[in-house]
């Protein structure tokens, strides 16, 4: 969709001069790190044991080369030393104004609190993304995000809201019901896992309804890498009949997260940098960052966020960056091919480096092929090796059809991973769909050894 640069939310900020832009931010940042080095325990301990000190930022450079990062482990065991919200809060907890919380592995809810200000401004920048992904005040915005503790439902629709725009907040709900009540309301906007997107096509058709001929004109998708694989895209496109299908999102640690947000030229999320300044590192060394075209782990920074500020949050999400012009007119930089998910979800089989992203492209490029699948990760012997299993479109006439679509499976697999995978067709409707994030690798190699007779 290429053409004159459209409309923004905010004009002066979304096209301001990038060196103007970069360097009224690192003023910011500077003020930033001062504020919490002098305010907030959990900061001057840390930058104090790594001899940091924000005085020694005088450049981006600097802030790469000296600031130590932070992970989510440290941020859930401070917070476990600290309850409720940990040394990093920022503000008096009398002036939180919003607590939302996410769950790790072992169930512990992590706590976040939100002062007023930082709520306020990020309904800002969120409807700024909403915007650049094309929601207008005449749209009817369906979610099926669920509303929970998590911040995902809730920021999006903080945007719609600002932007005017008529909200439907069913959140995660009966599929069947979502899909009746979308052609009741006449809903033009769909904001969904980009998995959920396509299991609706599916019971839309179950229930008799043609979903290309859907109200919908464009879908935002987030909390999986699918809606950064055009091949997941195009499909999600052609179920729905839609215009467009933007990709965003990040963790709940860097609320306002939709600051990697895609506009509707759909070429990669925007780098909303001048709120959350984002870096890519090596993976390996948070403090060498990556040049422009390569792969990397991204670090991010809040500039102004004061209620649980994270600096330097390595999310070890896997990206490429570039400050090449959109023609949307948005100055800021973007990452072509958006988060291509984690660096830690990266599998080496027999030497190769395999990311489960190149595996659904190969699958969704594949004639024949259903919505869902499953990795399996196993050690056999000294190697690791991955299977995966997918569902057909629909149950192969006989013995002979099944084979040619295992054949094209794993044609594709190979192409796109470089390295021959195991591929196994099971029976449609196999795998739960969920409108969450689809758990797709499952890793066997530390499963128990079964006793043997």
């Amino acid at each position: 969709m290429s053409g004159a640069p459209r409309e923004h939310f905010d004009p002066a900020r979304e096209g301001r001069d990038p060196a103007e832009r970069e360097a009224a931010s690192l003023a910011q940042l500077e003020l930033q790190l001062e504020r919490c080095y002098e305010g907030i325990p959990f900061y001057r301990r840390h930058w104090d044991e790594a001899g940091f000190h924000p005085s020694q930022v005088t450049a981006w450079e600097d802030f790469t080369a000296r600031c130590p990062v932070i992970d989510k482990k440290m941020l859930v065991a401070d917070q476990a030393e600290n309850p409720p919200f940990g040394s990093y809060l920022g503000i008096d907890p009398a002036e939180i104004a919003r607590v939302q919380a996410s769950s790790g592995t072992s169930g512990t809810p992590t706590l976040y609190g939100v002062g007023a200000e930082d709520w306020h401004r990020a309904g800002h920048v969120f409807a700024m993304t909403q915007w650049a992904m094309g929601v207008r005040p005449e749209d009817v915005v369906q979610f099926a995000f669920p509303f929970s503790l998590f911040f995902g439902g809730w920021g999006v629709l903080y945007g719609a809201e600002r932007i005017g725009a008529t909200c439907f907040p069913i959140g995660a709900s009966d599929t069947r019901r979502h899909v009746e009540l979308l052609f009741t309301l006449g809903s033009t906007v769909l904001e969904v896992t980009p998995s959920y997107a396509l299991h609706m096509a599916e019971v839309a058709a179950e229930l008799g309804y043609d979903p290309a001929s859907s109200p919908l004109r464009r879908a935002i998708v987030g909390g999986e890498a699918g809606g950064a694989i055009e091949s997941t895209r195009r499909r999600i496109i052609e179920a729905w009949g839609l215009e467009t299908v933007c990709d965003s999102g990040s963790t709940s640690e860097m609320f306002p997260f939709c600051t990697t947000t895609e506009c509707e030229e759909m070429s990669g999320p925007h780098l909303y940098n001048d709120e959350v300044w984002t870096e890519l590192v090596e993976v390996d060394d948070p403090h060498s960052a990556v040049a422009e075209g390569e792969r990397g782990a991204t670090v991010y920074t809040h500039l102004w966020r004061t209620s649980q500020p994270m600096i330097r949050f390595a999310s070890r999400d896997a990206a490429i960056m570039t400050s090449e012009p959109c023609v949307c007119g948005r100055t800021y930089p973007r990452l072509p091919g958006g988060i291509q998910g984690r660096v830690d979800d990266m599998l080496v089989v027999r030497g190769v480096n395999v990311y489960p992203s190149a595996i659904e492209r190969a699958l969704r490029e594949t004639d024949g092929l259903g919505l869902e699948f499953r990795i399996y990760v196993d050690r056999v012997g000294e190697m690791d090796e991955v299977t995966v299993e997918v569902e057909p479109a629909e149950e192969p006439d006989d013995e002979r059809s099944l084979g040619e679509i295992r054949a094209r499976a794993l044609e594709a697999l190979r192409y796109r991973c470089q390295v021959r995978l195991g591929c196994e067709i099971v029976a449609p409707g196999s795998f739960e769909r969920t409108t969450m994030k689809a758990r797709r690798v499952i890793d066997r190699r530390s499963a128990p050894a079964e006793a043997g007779g």
